[in-house]
């Protein structure tokens, strides 16, 4: 039976490669996102971005979880049964590009046969126990086994790593590792609660003759129908041995290898054989050799058991690449080498004989004084065009109507006609204008405390030596001007302000009443500041209402 089982595998394994060879053509990930890696490792990440550490950071990967199902297959005294089946779980991470370790459950269920009948197990109580008499009464050994195994596993892949190929969409791995095995085992020794009549059986074939291979599907079949199948008598187990829950519990050592075959970058699914050898001989509840019936002798080979299956997995993880397992190595040195971003190449070296960084076989201008910007042809810039280059004109933009210039590119420009009749006009004083001459200069500004309408000895001060600036220049108007107009209250104090200042000015220092422009609740300054302003020429009341009476603040 095991050689069938080999040559199923074998036939699975072709079969999923056959299909599985294709190229998948997905881009590699792009060096230059830092959001890739971990933050141990950004430092190296950033030392190759700035060309000083040859090596790139490895980025942060996805994990693997997967689920998988299949049939088990027991290797024990007892010969195989026929299919039964199993499942399991893991998770994966990968170390580097080739090794990733592996968690896996699994639970199988497997179950075994004999089609030829023995009758020398005397020191197996699970028989012995149900009333059936070494050396008289035939049995068929037969058990079914519930195994729960946690293993952790080193996983191997090769054939990411590729020289003259893009990435694959198909991977085979290798895996080893320990594992931990509980195992539960149960024999059918009785139909109901009466011991079985394997007798009729070998009377059926003509004695122990009679079971031969060529009968053994016969045999088999007269089994089934006397056997309800019920597995109620627990097999012999070692007394010493460990439990768990009253489970034997042993470790274990597992190997095997699969097949990946990539979906896309997230589902994969995945062909794969794993082998568990267990140091028991008890795994299918007998462990005494075919012996003369007074000496039967305890077996020195452990049982083992495998596990043939077909999962589908998932990658997990955001900001992170795929699974490294998947991804070539090589495929950055090489797109590195194909299209150049991040080496560093060595400049051409041309020859240049005056420096301005156009080569000699195409510059116009061999001789280009040192430091003078050129063009494309390596002839020096002249922007205005007035035949002295950028790097020695000290006037760089000289209009046309300016030319020629002197040696350092200076031009001397004609004066405007309309500059000239205004120059006139302003000469005779007969130019129809509003504004008349005016030398009163720089006005001060008025500070106000707090909400306050008073002025203080300073401000009274600063508006004395404004009475005298304006009795010196009769002929200058002046601006009073205030600001805050964002509700009614700050209006009504601007137009406060505005009034005390004029109000002062025009009662304390006799200063005319027709000379100021009343301004307030003005934008663009600050609310409690007054502001006096040359107005000569302007138009503007020297009064104005109080724009909200009830908010008037008083002095």
């Amino acid at each position: 039976m095991a050689s069938k089982k080999y040559v199923l595998l074998g036939v699975l394994f072709c079969l999923f490669a056959s299909v599985s060879f294709a190229q998948v053509s997905a881009n590699s990930y792009d060096l230059r996102d830092s959001s890739l890696y971990p933050a141990k490792r950004l430092p190296q990440h950033n030392e190759f971005l700035q060309n000083a550490y040859p090596f790139p950071a490895k980025p942060r990967n996805q994990w693997e979880v997967g689920v998988k199902g299949g049939l088990p297959f027991g290797s024990t005294d007892v010969r195989y049964a026929g299919p039964t089946g199993g499942f399991g779980l893991h998770v994966r991470k990968a170390v580097g590009y080739v090794f990733s370790l592996r968690a896996e459950y699994n639970w199988l269920r497997m179950r075994g046969l004999n089609w030829q009948p023995s009758d020398d197990y005397i020191n197996n109580p699970a028989w012995t126990a149900n009333g059936y008499v070494p050396g008289t009464d035939a049995v068929f050994y037969n058990y079914r086994t519930t195994v729960n195994e946690l293993s952790l596993q080193g996983v191997v892949t090769l054939n990411n790593i590729r020289f003259h190929k893009a990435k694959t969409g198909f991977n085979i791995y290798f895996f080893g590792g320990i594992a931990g095995t509980m195992y539960s085992t149960y024999i059918n020794a009785l139909n109901g609660s009466t011991p079985y009549d394997f007798n009729a059986i070998v009377t059926q074939f003509g004695g122990p003759a009679g079971f031969t291979y060529k009968n053994r599907k016969a045999i088999k079949k007269a089994l089934k129908g006397i056997m309800d199948g019920s597995y109620e008598t627990k097999a012999q187990q070692d007394p010493g041995q460990p439990t768990l829950g009253g489970r034997p519990f042993k470790p274990s050592m597992v190997l095997g290898m699969g097949a990946e075959y990539k979906l896309n970058n997230k589902f994969n699914v995945a062909l794969e054989y794993k082998f568990t050898a267990i140091k028991t001989d008890l795994l299918d509840g007998q462990q005494w050799q075919e012996n003369d019936l007074a000496h039967p002798a305890q077996t020195r080979d452990f049982d083992s058991y495998s596990f043939l299956s077909l999962g589908l997995n998932y990658n997990i993880g955001n900001k992170a690449v795929e699974p490294l397992w998947w991804l070539n190595p090589l495929d950055y040195a090489y797109s590195e080498i194909n299209a150049p971003r991040h080496m560093k190449l060595p400049k051409p070296i041309l020859d240049d004989s005056d420096g301005d960084g156009v080569t000699d076989q195409f510059d116009l201008e061999p001789n280009t004084p040192k430091g003078c910007p050129v063009d494309t042809h390596g002839v020096s810039r002249d922007t205005d065009g007035d035949g002295v280059p950028d790097c020695k004109d000290k006037e760089l933009i000289t209009p046309t109507i300016c030319q020629p210039v002197d040696a350092d590119g200076v031009g001397k420009c004609p004066e405007p006609q309309c500059c000239k009749d205004i120059k006139a006009m302003l000469d005779s004083g007969n130019y129809g204008g509003p504004r008349s001459k005016c030398n009163i200069g720089d006005l001060p500004s008025i500070t106000f405390k707090g909400k306050t309408v008073t002025l203080s000895k300073d401000g009274k001060a600063l508006l004395a030596n404004v009475a005298d600036k304006m009795r010196q220049n009769p002929n200058c108007k002046v601006a009073v001007v205030g600001y805050g107009e964002s509700s009614k209250a700050a209006q009504q104090l601007s137009w406060d302000r505005v009034n005390q200042v004029i109000t002062y000015l025009i009662e304390k220092e006799g200063v005319s009443g027709d000379r100021f422009i009343f301004r307030y609740a003005q934008t663009g300054g600050d609310e409690n500041t007054i502001d006096l302003k040359d107005g000569t020429g302007e138009e503007g009341p020297n009064t104005v209402p109080a724009p909200h009476p009830n908010l008037r603040k008083k002095k």
